[in-house]
């Protein structure tokens, strides 16, 4: 592969300017979490996509689908947009992924202008792709098909793919607010997670470095954990907004308990236990 192409999605709504800030922040929290993984990269950002190049691919990728603000990645081939030089490339890349017997489909769009549509792009490298696979047993299914080849087209280059690997989503972490986050337990940090999804900056205060609080550290490289102060001191010298906790509706007397001039976030208040086991489980194998 020769790039991976990382979308947004809830950034993309914002007006111009902010979406621009937006993306500076998302861009350089990428670039902190690859280095922080001791990955190099180059990341490039153009109509609504953040391009990244890098020589250890796979591991890029597993870096930044944990990356708040990060929707989708794809590892992708780059080939020019002319159309014998996309069917060639597309054959190529197809002889790795399809295997003996399976159905595949062509998804195209482009943008800019070229001597074709992106119907005429599925049809032309979707009939590269069968015939480079023929002696294989391959064939079209464009409603349920086991591999979808996507094209993007670019101007004069060409993305083509076949994966959309899910992120967390959201706003990129250091958009927002500060918010103090007292984790304890899962559920603790499933609160705190949600909090550093919307875009605020997380400080951990905990009373074990080596607990729950180990489950947002592949999600956050900067996080900032305090294991020797009170929540107080730390939303006083944080200039914190407010404090989180992973309470829910059965634990409305801890919630009476609490007594802080900044108000409390409580995440999980209207979730299942069900749905709070499942979230965990979601964030600890992300």
């Amino acid at each position: 592969m020769d790039v991976i192409l990382v979308r947004y999605a809830e950034v993309g709504l914002k007006s111009p300017s902010v979406r621009r800030y937006f993306e500076t922040v998302l861009v350089d929290n990428m670039l902190s979490s690859l280095a922080h993984s001791g990955l190099e990269a180059l990341v490039d950002s153009a109509q609504g996509r953040i391009y990244v190049t890098t020589d250890r691919i796979d591991e890029a990728v597993t870096v930044l689908r944990r990356v708040f603000g990060v929707a989708s990645v794809s590892p992708a081939l780059i080939s020019g947009s002319e159309m014998a030089e996309m069917q060639e490339a597309a054959a190529k890349y197809s002889l790795g992924v399809l295997k003996e017997g399976q159905t595949f489909a062509v998804k195209a769009r482009r943008e800019g202008n070229h001597p074709y549509k992106s119907m005429d792009v599925g049809r032309e490298v979707g009939s590269a792709i069968f015939l480079a696979n023929e002696d294989r047993g391959v064939k079209v299914n464009l409603s349920h098909p086991d591999i979808t080849f996507y094209v993007e087209v670019r101007g004069k280059k060409a993305y083509i793919f076949s994966e959309y690997i899910p992120g967390p989503g959201g706003l990129p972490m250091r958009s927002q607010g500060k918010v103090v986050a007292v984790v304890e337990s899962e559920r603790d940090a499933l609160a705190a997670w949600m909090l550093m999804k919307r875009g605020c900056r997380v400080t951990v205060v905990t009373s074990n470095r080596d607990g729950p609080v180990r489950i947002l550290e592949k999600w956050a490289s900067k996080l900032k954990v305090t294991t020797d102060r009170s929540v107080e001191d730390v939303l006083r010298n944080s200039k914190a907004s407010a404090v989180v906790f992973g309470y829910g509706l059965g634990n409305m007397d801890k919630i009476r308990e609490v007594r802080f001039e900044q108000p409390a976030f409580y995440p999980l208040i209207g979730m299942s236990e069900e749905e709070i086991a499942e979230r965990i489980k979601g964030i600890i194998d992300g």
